[in-house]
C-alpha cells in the first residue's frame, strides 16, 4: 500500500513509497521556474518555482505521482478508488484536471498557508490527460515544514482536512484513517509495560 509522510525535526522531509507490481516509465523530473503548463479547461500558467519529483513524461508534460518545489511545498497523489469524485466544468470555480493539480500547485505557491487562500475555489474535473491515459482516482497530501493537509474530492465535494499527523495512505478517506488510529495509542518503541497484573 502506497504512504505518504512527512517528518519534521531541525529539517524538514517529506517522501512516499510507490506500492505499484508494474512500472509507468517514471523517472526523475525537474520543471524549470518559467516552464509553461496549458491547462485544459483553466488559464495557462508559467511556473513561479522549480519542481522536482516522480513522473512520467507523455508529449513534453509531467505526469508527476508526487513532487516538491524549490520552496519546500511537496504533494503526493495515493489510490483512492471508488471514493475521488471527479466533477464537471463549473464556471465559477478553478476547473484542474486530477493530473494537472501537482504542477498547478506546486508552480504557483510556496507556503500551505498561500495555497489555503485558493484551496475551495478548486474543482477537480473529468478530463483524462488522454483517450488512452484516463484518470486516476486519486486523494493527495500536502506539506511544507509548517503544516500538512489533505485533498479529498468526493460526491460530496472537495474536503480538505488538516492532517496532524503527516501521513497518509490509500483508500478509505482521511478521516476514516485518522479515527483508526486510536487503534494504535499503545504503540511505543520500549518495551510493553505490563498492564494486566502486577502477579
Amino acid at each position: 500500500m502506497c504512504t505518504c509522510i512527512n517528518f519534521t525535526t531541525k529539517d524538514y522531509y517529506f517522501g512516499r513509497n510507490l506500492d505499484l507490481e508494474y512500472r509507468f516509465n517514471e523517472s526523475v523530473v525537474i520543471t524549470p521556474r518559467e516552464y509553461e503548463f496549458n491547462l485544459r479547461k483553466a488559464e495557462s500558467f508559467k511556473t513561479k518555482y522549480a519542481i522536482i519529483g516522480m513522473a512520467t513524461v507523455v508529449y513534453d508534460y509531467p505526469l508527476y505521482a508526487e513532487a516538491c518545489n524549490e520552496k519546500g511545498l511537496c504533494i503526493a497523489g495515493l489510490n483512492f478508488p471508488n471514493n475521488a469524485f471527479y466533477e464537471e466544468v463549473k464556471k465559477e470555480k478553478i476547473n484542474i484536471t486530477p493530473f494537472e493539480l501537482i504542477p498547478w500547485v506546486l508552480g504557483n505557491f510556496k507556503e500551505i498557508e498561500e495555497l489555503k487562500k485558493v484551496i475551495y475555489n478548486i474543482n477537480l474535473i473529468d478530463v483524462s490527460f488522454s483517450e488512452d491515459m484516463q484518470l486516476t482516482p486519486l486523494h493527495w497530501m500536502i506539506s511544507d515544514e509548517k503544516e500538512t493537509i489533505v485533498l479529498e474530492q468526493t460526491k460530496e465535494g472537495l474536503n480538505v482536512y488538516d492532517n496532524e499527523v503527516g501521513v497518509l495512505t490509500n483508500n478509505p478517506p482521511f478521516p476514516y484513517h485518522k479515527e483508526n488510529l486510536i487503534n494504535y495509542l499503545n504503540l511505543t518503541p520500549n518495551l510493553p509495560e505490563n498492564r494486566f497484573s502486577s502477579k
